[in-house]
């Protein structure tokens, strides 16, 4: 099986917005790659990481009104990982 049928195969079962929350991260990944035009320096998964945790957190608090127990089902963590997410990011209230 080769990557574009294992991409259909794995699209089978995404949701409708899936694809362009991907396409919306594969544009800002290639924007960046071209904005520092050389070698990135080390640790870009940190960074990308770091840079869309947070508002990823912030959003689906917002979402659900605060509710932790209800956002880290919908994030598929427990509530004490997203408590400690909340303060890394200082979103604890």
């Amino acid at each position: 099986m080769n990557a574009a049928s294992l991409s259909r195969a794995d699209g089978a079962h995404e949701p409708a917005l899936q694809p362009a929350l991907r396409d919306c991260v594969s544009r800002a990944v290639r924007r960046y790659l071209s904005d520092v035009e050389s070698e990135p320096g080390e640790g870009l998964h940190a960074l990308v990481m770091c840079e869309v945790e947070s508002p990823l957190l912030r959003e689906v608090m917002t979402w659900y009104g605060g509710n932790q127990s209800r956002a880290a089902a919908a994030l598929g963590i427990n509530r004490a990982t997203l408590r400690k997410k909340l303060q890394q990011y200082g979103l604890a209230d």
